[in-house]
């Protein structure tokens, strides 16, 4: 319980028996919009923000990664605070034109583009596409061609091992993302010879979930040198340089939030050393954060409909299971399952009773949110909290299996609940 005390401390508060976000007892907002349930604390999202704007450089931007959370009340906060948004498909550019996000604004990264979401983005406008292959290459110069259109592209490169890094690893070895640090040559001649293309950029990305800024601050080294090279070959400045995402958050006991003081006097040193070289004039770069801006504001909420021993083993069942959070499941992309932070939040203060498997409703034994979790003797119609939820939690689910109605999702905001996504519901609230 000290992990979720420290969470509760750094991020929400207590009254008497009852875990507070932005000064509302979870208990009440189960009453109000039932359970299970989503709940977003605003100022949460401000104060990541905030913080990672603070250790940036002023020579950088943010583009908050759609596929985190893509609940139009969180792309709407971040646009109307000047973030630019990331997208892995068409139906995001959607969320992103729903939310108020200028399309000069949108950057569209992805392995897999179909030329109907190349023709949409074309067709509307796009501030730059990633491209990840020469198929992808010559199908949009195709696009362009017969739309009359041209755009802006960065190539996205998976660069050599020295960049590796992250709980899950998405370059410096094969991958279906971008192209290869020794192949980027090619590409690039590829590009300048379509003159609707216009190569404005490089990306970067090779790993998620890094709590390390060392790790971080060689990927963004190794960044400078590609884009260095790139910018060389055809001879002028590039206007962007995105180094994607990655910045991770604090799930487990043993893990230290990343140092973003540290972070940034790097980055400060970087730009120093690097950043002044003539082939970056003029350079944007860029930082993709999803899950570090949303993970920490966001607790996933259940109610206790069971409580049953089996051979020895207690078992707290939930009315909301891996159908609502399959990260915390463990089965999206954990290879060791280890356990949220997980509470009773209507008894905070009531002393550690007994060691249980906290479970869904599903019929699979997939569905089990936590194992050999120490909690308060727990009773049907207790609250259980999941922390560390507000990233990869409903839309990264399988929420039609068995068919329950999804979770609501409840954003509060100085005090004031707002139902942002109402239960059953797979679209967003206007």
């Amino acid at each position: 319980m000290t992990f979720v005390n420290d969470l509760i401390s750094r991020n929400f508060s207590r009254s008497g028996q009852h875990v507070l976000v932005a000064g509302v007892s979870l208990a009440t907002v189960a009453e109000r919009f039932g359970t299970p349930v989503f709940v977003y604390d605003a100022g949460v999202l401000d104060r990541k923000l905030t913080s990672l704007r603070a250790a940036l450089p002023g020579s950088f931007e943010i583009s908050y990664s759609v596929k985190a959370n893509p609940n139009k009340a969180i792309l709407r906060r971040f646009v109307a605070k000047g973030c630019g948004l990331e997208i892995a498909s068409g139906g995001e550019y959607q969320l992103a034109s729903d939310a108020g996000c200028p399309f000069d604004r949108v950057v569209f990264a992805g392995p897999g583009k179909t030329e109907s979401e190349l023709e949409l983005v074309l067709a509307k406008g796009i501030g730059e596409l990633h491209v990840e292959s020469l198929v992808e290459i010559d199908r949009l110069a195709r696009l362009c061609h017969r739309l009359g259109a041209t755009v802006n592209v960065a190539l996205r490169i998976n660069p050599t091992g020295e960049a590796e890094g992250g709980a899950m690893r998405m370059g410096g070895r094969a991958t279906p993302f971008g192209v290869d640090e020794e192949s980027a040559d090619v590409l690039v001649d590829h590009l300048a010879a379509s003159p609707a293309l216009r190569l404005t950029g490089v990306h970067l990305f090779t790993g998620t979930q890094i709590l390390d800024h060392e790790i971080l601050l060689r990927q963004y080294q190794k960044g400078m040198a590609i884009a260095a090279s790139v910018a060389r070959r055809v001879k002028r400045p590039l206007a962007t340089v995105d180094f994607g995402g990655g910045l991770g958050i604090p799930y487990f006991p043993h893990e230290r939030e990343l140092d973003l003081e540290s972070l940034g006097q790097g980055l400060a040193r970087l730009m120093e050393s690097s950043g002044k070289e003539s082939v970056f004039n003029g350079t944007t770069f860029l930082l993709e954060p999803g899950r570090f801006l949303t993970a920490e504001a966001g607790i996933f909420m259940a109610r206790v409909t069971d409580v049953k021993t089996s051979r020895g083993k207690t078992f707290v069942i939930l009315d909301g299971g891996m159908n609502c959070h399959l990260a915390a499941s463990g089965n999206l992309g954990q290879t060791i399952k280890r356990n949220y932070p997980i509470a009773v939040v209507n008894r905070i203060e009531d002393p550690i009773g007994v060691t249980a498997d906290v479970v869904g409703p599903l019929c699979t034994p997939l569905d089990t949110l936590g194992r050999n979790v120490e909690l308060p003797r727990p009773e049907v119609g207790d609250l259980v909290g999941i922390f560390q939820s507000g990233a990869y939690g409903l839309t990264a689910s399988p929420v039609h299996f068995l068919s329950h109605p999804s979770p609501a999702e409840v954003m509060i905001d100085a005090g004031i609940a707002h139902l942002i996504r109402a239960r059953g519901a797979l679209t967003n609230l206007s």
